[in-house]
């Protein structure tokens, strides 16, 4: 498991250890308060040997009386010493037996000392206290049993018998702290698991371990695709909408020699995103000045014109039936080029009519008509029609969805596919994670989406009428809002009115393709051309209102009714 994977765990299951944290401090809580408590008293002996007690030196009884110790401290958890203690008139009527006295006592010393701590704990502070009274009294009698005579070593109490008042158990701290560690351990380990075991596909690298298939696209998760699925309006200028046109030049580029013309598009499973991509897929190819045309060949559960926002009811089913004719199902969509091909009456037998004769001359009928035609079909694993269509394709693209799509499942769509010798050029990653380093940006330069009622059109409209003498008002409702530009303009021949200049430099605003904030350099220079041919007009006369310089900038009707289609439907909704 590499390191990215350990950050990816941690990014994505991040709650669970929280949980999982929480849970532990609140079992150790809990348990805390369920613990009975404990007290303890304590009694200090020295324990000493006279020097004359074995005929040797000072140094040679310390370290006798030091050996001693260190059996004293065996010797205080021993049956013996606890039939002493409980001769001991201290702890009668306490109900104790020799058990009970060695399960309560312990003893110690530190190393290289002569000083012994012995402890009684027990839940009753007075059993506790009269248990090292006891031992205070018994335990240099019972050292005197076992020594001989002449080793003459002592135990002296040097301090106590002494109560703590104080509980010494449960211990509050240490035990929300071990609650704490092992919270956080146990989440941790179920989370690199969890991603341990995972089989999704979350980045290139998994796509090409599992199909060998290059990634052709990667298309950023917005929120705003719920509401708005297409990139168009304040969306044409999205990461998702500069993803899509990274996508048309891959597809465009991915093999000069073959070019594809016939585009299937399809995915392992459903919801991966795979009609969305499919209608701004055909946008963004349309935006490029071609005659795009897009099918709804997913006779399943069709979903492009939904998006679109255009009427489904008659369609390629009726033209493969030979209901009606091919031009009189054909919907042009906005401006651009885009002609959509509806799915029409959901039929019976979606891949033997996909598979038909009839359905390979519709599509060389297409060929000579239109540049690019761009097919949505349904999802590979649960039924077969987008493999019968990807054999009159020139290329097919794979949809994959970030972080749902299994290795299993796109290993087994790219081998249908390779079974009926499709040509797949690549897959589309899409709804990845949209990075804080990427938001925002876009190749070193300052990279913005739109928000709410912002008119950039508007803003650079109002400075080229500005600049050129301009009088009246615009009126910024959004993008997409129709812009009224009203001028004073010089009627003398061969030169250009102040409204013309603001109308080229604002249409080239609204018209450029990739939508760059490069264009506003553009318009500056064109504001710049406009002063200069204004700046020689002095004439009252010469600047009164013209009919003819009034311009009325707005998308054309088909422009408004399609590319704004969905956006009505959902306020209607």
């Amino acid at each position: 498991m590499e390191l990215a994977s350990f950050g990816r765990a941690l990014r994505k299951f991040w709650w669970l250890i929280v949980v999982t944290t929480v849970l532990g401090v609140g079992i150790a809580a809990l348990l805390t308060a369920r613990a009975q408590r404990e007290y303890a008293s304590y009694v200090t002996f020295f324990v000493s040997t006279p020097p004359s007690a074995n005929g040797g030196t000072a140094l040679q009884a310390d370290q006798f009386a030091q050996l001693r110790v260190n059996s004293y401290v065996i010797l205080a958890r021993s049956s013996g010493l606890a039939k002493a203690v409980l001769d001991d008139p201290s702890v009668k009527g306490l109900g104790l037996d020799q058990r009970g006295v060695t399960s309560r006592l312990t003893a110690s010393s530190q190393s290289g000392s002569v000083v012994l701590t012995v402890k009684a704990t027990d839940s009753s502070k007075a059993r506790s206290l009269a248990l090292v009274t006891a031992v205070g009294n018994q335990f240099p009698k019972f050292v005197k049993t076992l020594d001989p005579e002449k080793s003459q070593t002592t135990l002296t109490p040097v301090s106590g018998p002494t109560l703590n008042s104080a509980p010494v158990s449960p211990r509050k701290k240490l035990n929300y702290g071990l609650g704490f560690l092992v919270g956080v351990a146990i989440g941790l380990a179920i989370a690199f698991l969890r991603e341990l075991l995972d089989t999704s596909i979350r980045d290139p690298e998994g796509i090409d371990a599992a199909t060998g298939l290059a990634t052709i696209g990667a298309i950023d998760f917005e929120k705003a695709a719920r509401t708005a699925p297409l990139i168009v309006q304040s969306q044409g200028r999205s990461s998702r909408a500069e993803a899509m046109r990274q996508l048309r030049t891959n597809l465009l580029f991915v093999d000069v020699d073959r070019p594809a013309q016939v585009i299937v598009v399809t995915s392992s499973v459903a919801a991966e995103g795979k009609s969305t991509t499919v209608a701004n897929l055909a946008i963004v190819l349309a935006e490029s000045n071609q005659r795009v045309l897009l099918i709804e060949a997913d006779l399943r559960r069709p979903r492009v014109t939904d998006y679109l926002g255009i009427e489904r009811a008659v369609g390629i089913t009726n033209v493969l039936a030979g209901q009606v004719g091919l031009d009189d199902v054909l919907q042009p969509w906005g401006s651009s080029g885009l002609t959509v091909l509806p799915s029409g009456h959901v039929p019976p037998n979606p891949s033997e009519l996909l598979g038909s004769e009839a359905m390979r001359e519709l599509l060389a009928q297409l060929r000579q008509r239109f540049d690019f035609i761009v097919i949505d079909t349904p999802p590979l694993l649960p039924v077969t029609d987008a493999a019968v269509m990807a054999t009159e394709a020139d290329a097919v693209a794979l949809v994959v969805r970030y972080g749902k799509t299994t290795r299993n499942q796109l290993a087994t769509a790219v081998s249908s596919l390779e079974s009926v010798d499709a040509r797949v050029v690549g897959a589309i990653l899409n709804m990845q994670p949209q990075s804080s380093n990427k938001r925002g940006r876009y190749d070193g330069y300052g990279y913005h989406e739109d928000a709410p009622g912002r008119d950039p059109a508007g803003a650079i409209g109002r400075r080229a009428r500005k600049n050129a003498g301009v009088r009246g008002d615009s009126h910024p409702a959004g993008a997409g809002t129709p812009v009224a530009v009203s001028a004073r303009a010089s009627s003398r021949p061969g030169t250009h009115t102040g409204a013309d200049a603001a109308d080229r430099s604002i249409n080239d605003e609204l018209a450029g393709g990739e939508q760059h904030d490069t264009v506003a350099a553009d318009a500056d220079q064109s504001v710049a051309v406009t002063t200069a041919i204004d700046s020689g007009s002095t004439d009252p006369a010469e600047n009164e209102p013209d009919s003819t310089a009034a311009a009325t900038l707005m998308p054309s009707g088909d422009d408004q009714d399609a590319a704004g289609g969905w956006h009505r439907r959902r306020r209607r909704e």
